[in-house]
């Protein structure tokens, strides 16, 4: 397997992106179940996927096969939790701690791929000040202060529609690279602000490939 090195990614779909993280999560079934080695053709046909698309949108990022033996299942898993920003951390800001944003807090999805909430604001005088499950909940006028200490890059919005924009503002004012937003209305954000307007169902792996770049 030789994926490219100190080489300029090409602007990738978002498809092929979104594909990335399946791949990933067939891989991690395969490597449960013991499988060593497989090929694109029996990959595609175990989990019903098109095996011309998956080696296309491998090869964006390198020469993952061996000729003869097909994917090394654990290696090429790993390729891709590295191009997807999944072999590290993400420390994320949790804006918000009502029925939705406590919801989210105990998400286990977040974890599993790599994406802690490591502090809550909120601006209610009988929440902020606590802690919850070790995490801090604070007034949202200390964001940009916990942004830079705490070097975060992602924000989410669980906040009433009426104050998301304004909370999306602060989120870029601090220095937030991506924004989760799950308030029911549509944000605007520079383009340099990775935006996903979302529900529990999103494919996380799509911006921590962004937020790796």
């Amino acid at each position: 397997m030789a994926p490219r090195s100190n080489f300029k990614i090409p602007k990738i779909p978002e498809m092929t992106i979104r594909r990335l993280s399946v791949y990933t999560r067939c891989l991690l079934q395969l490597e449960e179940d013991g499988v060593k080695t497989i090929s694109s053709e029996e990959l595609a046909e175990r989990f019903n996927l098109n095996s011309a698309q998956v080696r296309k949108d491998l090869a964006y990022f390198g020469e993952f096969g061996v000729r003869g033996i097909g994917y090394y299942v654990s290696g090429l898993k790993a390729e891709l939790q590295r191009i997807l920003g999944l072999d590290r951390e993400w420390p994320v800001a949790l804006v918000g701690f009502g029925n939705l944003g406590s919801a989210l807090f105990n998400y286990k999805g977040f974890a599993r791929q790599g994406f802690r909430i490591s502090v809550i604001f909120d601006d209610d005088p009988q929440k902020a000040g606590r802690t919850v499950d070790g995490v801090q909940i604070l007034p949202l006028r200390e964001l940009a202060h916990e942004a830079k200490g705490r070097n975060l890059q992602i924000g989410i919005v669980a906040v009433p529609a009426e104050a998301a924009q304004a909370v999306a503002d602060r989120l870029v004012a601090a220095g937030i690279k991506a924004i989760l937003n799950f308030a029911p209305t549509r944000l605007k954000v520079p383009k340099d602000v990775r935006l996903q307007n979302v529900d529990l169902s999103i494919e996380l792996e799509t911006l921590s490939f962004y937020l790796a770049r």
